[in-house]
């Protein structure tokens, strides 16, 4: 059934033709009143209707502000569209729109099914009441009995993880933890949409994937509108995207094509702060070139011609290695599991930091709980978002394995680390036993290890690499200059 905001009524009778479209825009225009004082909106209300009827002038006390004007969009059940848009383009006042939660001045809005949505933080929760007695209200909301809230209640708590306070009053929770609830309360109330608007900007890593894990399940079946700056988690995400720009619609189309064209437009302006808002990760402060972080390596074991002057820069890309937690989400058969996972130098110390472009080894502790007969043992490195940057496996190196119950064993890779955006990072481990085509997942750790890259010369892209030569010539120019080997 569709429910519709119109700038004449709320709900309207279903329409007819909707077919598989889960949400209509039609000429949506949204516009407020802008008073330069309180007494001006008291004459607006008094005033003004009473020169009126005396057939007096009667101009205005406000000054108009169109937030939005005359969008028109489809997306279909089943889809995933980004919104994109500078900041004040209208993003927000399109999804409160869809929500109900503001009424449009002009056009009207389909909803097909339900939506839950993940707006502004703390929308929708009782600053005075505590999560439990919040969860509840959510619930009613969305059309959930109390039975059906009580059942799914031990499943939320623990998808929001915010312990003890589930029972305190969510005035006193910071921004990361209502970010935990809102999302935990969505995620189980059987939403047919889901509609995010940048929430999870302050989210930790380990909750953001989790979230993001939780999304691109729904996104088999279910419907998503999604807000980000993040032109690659759109593209990642979405399969088509929308593009706003001081409250009118400048484009629709694939996701990929569009924020190729958004970012064209953003970097044309010449603006700093576009750089500024579209890098893949949050804006933060450039460290100071005199800082010292406790605990750092002194050995910068890899070349880069650029090494130097980076070295001496605040931007050399410092990574923090935190310690393996196999307490993390983890799933498998339990024929083996994961005992241990460290970062190590080329000496085999352990790492507590490491330099973006140093060559390191992760080795990877496994244990057989029952006899074992090709184990293949794997990492991914992932994003924030969940996205997967790289990772391998053992498959083709050792396949021949066999192990008796109570067999230690170990992986061991060797890379160069790659140098990354400042954010925070996860490396996944995997023990499965098989082939790569068919193989049994004896367990899986999401989050095994936290990686927090501090500072990087990383502005754009998902991860940089180390140049082993650069070079800038005039056309006059002749040299045959060679990168020097380390």
């Amino acid at each position: 059934m569709f429910s519709e905001q119109s700038a004449n009524s709320t709900q309207s009778p279903q329409t007819p033709d909707t077919g598989n479209i889960a949400i209509r825009v039609i000429g949506a225009t949204k516009r407020y009143r802008l008073y330069p004082s309180s007494k001006a909106r008291l004459k607006e209300w008094l005033w003004r209707p009473l020169k009126r009827r005396l057939g007096r002038p009667a101009p205005p006390y406000y000054r108009s502000f169109t937030a939005l004007e005359e969008i028109n969009f489809e997306l279909p059940k089943g889809h995933t569209m980004g919104v994109i848009g500078r900041n004040g383009s209208g993003k927000s006042t399109l999804l409160q729109l869809i929500c109900g939660t503001l009424k449009p001045s002009a056009g009207r809005i389909e909803v097909n099914g339900r939506i839950a949505a993940l707006l502004e933080l703390g929308a929708g929760f009782n600053p005075e009441f505590t999560g439990r007695e919040n969860i509840y209200i959510y619930a009613a909301v969305m059309g959930l009995s109390r039975e059906q809230a009580s059942e799914r209640f031990d499943d939320i708590a623990t998808f929001a993880d915010i312990g003890d306070f589930i029972e305190q009053p969510v005035k006193a929770y910071s921004s990361g933890m209502l970010v935990r609830l809102a999302f935990a309360v969505i995620a189980h109330v059987d939403a047919d949409i889901l509609i995010i608007d940048e929430a999870l900007a302050v989210g930790d890593a380990f909750f953001v994937q989790k979230c993001m894990r939780f999304l691109r399940r729904f996104m088999q079946t279910g419907t998503v509108l999604f807000v980000s700056h993040d032109s690659a988690a759109v593209t990642n995400l979405c399969d088509r995207a929308i593009w706003l720009e001081q409250g009118q619609l400048r484009m629709q189309g694939s996701a990929k094509e569009l924020t190729e064209h958004y970012l064209a437009a953003r970097y044309a302006t010449n603006d700093p702060q576009a750089e500024a808002e579209e890098s893949a990760m949050p804006e933060q402060q450039a460290p100071d070139a005199t800082e010292k972080l406790t605990n750092m390596p002194s050995h910068l074991d890899y070349y880069d011609p650029r090494k130097a002057v980076i070295n001496a820069s605040p931007w050399r890309n410092d990574l923090e290695v935190f310690a393996f937690d196999e307490t993390q989400e983890s799933f498998g058969q339990g024929g083996g599991s994961i005992t241990q996972a460290v970062l190590r130098d080329a000496q085999g110390r352990a790492l507590r930091w490491v330099i973006g472009g140093e060559p390191v080894s992760l080795r990877v502790e496994c244990h057989a709980n029952r006899p074992m007969q090709g184990p293949i043992v794997g990492f991914l490195l992932k994003d924030r978002l969940g996205q997967t940057l790289f990772g391998d496996n053992t498959f083709l190196t050792r396949h021949d394995l066999t192990l008796n119950a109570g067999q230690a064993f170990t992986a061991e890779f060797n890379f160069v680390m790659p140098t990354l955006p400042r954010g925070q990072y996860s490396i996944a481990l995997a023990l499965a036993e098989g082939t790569q085509q068919d193989h049994v997942q004896h367990q899986w750790i999401h989050d095994a290890l936290l990686i927090e890259s501090h500072s990087s010369s990383e502005s754009t892209g998902l991860v940089g690499i180390p140049m082993h030569y650069i070079a800038l010539q005039g056309a006059d120019e002749h040299s045959n200059a060679e990168p020097t080997p380390k």
